[in-house]
């Protein structure tokens, strides 16, 4: 299972009643955040949650409202005495733009490691997470933009039955059962492959902010479990204004969702003239029924189907 929390759910700039979007992700007792704009350290202080424990920092782009958060992030990581390396993934620039930023935060106790995003897709396999990916593809935005899909997979069932025709001692059972090969004593060799049958549902979460509609987000949305995606206008007449500055509108987020056949959509990234999103969802419903307009600090646990 892995825990989800919208942070925040403004685009622009912070208002007082809404944070900037942010989205962070708890699996296994690690943690991933996904953009960082001003104050994204109080919403998050907000909904309980911590920075001590974030391993990987993603960003979608190098505008002010998704990045100018991460310097005062990264000094109360390094207040709180981590010196864990931490990883930070996206576009090209990342390491020039995240130095510029650390003119106000030069001194830090750990190492930051950069991954540039090259390909229009490129999954990531984090370290010591065998089961959970990250896969950034390339969006629609006036700069150079990403969304993410966090995929967290699961082995088949093990078979009792198999592994006891295949007499494979017991104290192997449990390794097998995590993806291990075995070279027993006696010089058998024994692969998972023997033991699980074929590969259950896992789960999938896709991300996506600063976009027109493409062709890449359904792709990558494709069966998602839940899918959060900006829908900066809820206004009919703003579609214009949408297309101008490339971003989405409810109602076409809401296609985006019913093409990729996702079992939830959450709206994100509201324009700050946006008071109430809940005024344009009978309309957005018809298209896509079960869409949320996401609030900040909206959680939700994302549980394996059981089959």
């Amino acid at each position: 299972m892995i825990d989800v929390c919208l942070l925040g759910t403004g685009g622009m700039m912070p208002l007082p009643q809404r944070f900037l979007t942010s989205l962070m992700i708890r699996y296994n007792g690690k943690s991933i955040l996904i953009d960082c704009g001003e104050a994204t350290q109080i919403a998050m202080r907000k909904t309980g949650w911590s920075p001590k424990p974030i391993d990987i920092i993603c960003f979608t782009h190098y505008h002010a409202d998704h990045i100018s958060g991460l310097p005062g992030m990264l000094l109360t990581m390094g207040n709180a005495e981590r010196t864990e390396p931490l990883l930070l993934i996206g576009p090209k620039g990342l390491e020039r733009v995240v130095n510029a930023l650390r003119v106000i935060a030069p001194e830090l106790p750990f190492q930051i490691l950069f991954h540039e995003l090259e390909d229009a897709e490129e999954t990531i396999q984090p370290q010591d997470m065998p089961d959970f990916a990250i896969k950034a593809f390339k969006v629609n935005h006036n700069v150079l933009c990403y969304g993410y899909s966090i995929i967290l997979s699961r082995t088949g069932k093990f078979s009792v039955e198999e592994a006891a025709k295949r007499g494979i001692d017991r104290q192997y059972w449990n390794r097998l059962q995590k993806g291990e090969t075995i070279a027993s004593s006696d010089g058998s060799v024994y692969t998972p492959d023997m033991v699980l049958g074929e590969p259950r549902k896992g789960i999938h979460l896709t991300y996506t902010t600063d976009t027109r509609p493409t062709e890449s987000i359904v792709r990558n949305a494709e069966g998602a479990d839940l899918f959060i995606c900006e829908g900066m206008y809820g206004e009919p007449d703003k579609k214009a204004k949408a297309k101008e500055y490339r971003h989405m509108t409810f109602y076409e987020a809401a296609e985006l969702a019913r093409k990729a056949h996702v079992t939830q959509l959450w709206l994100t990234h509201y324009s700050p003239s946006l008071v109430n999103p809940n005024e344009f969802m009978t309309d957005t419903k018809k298209i896509f029924p079960d869409t949320i307009a996401a609030r900040d600090g909206r959680m939700i646990t994302l549980n394996f189907q059981e089959s």
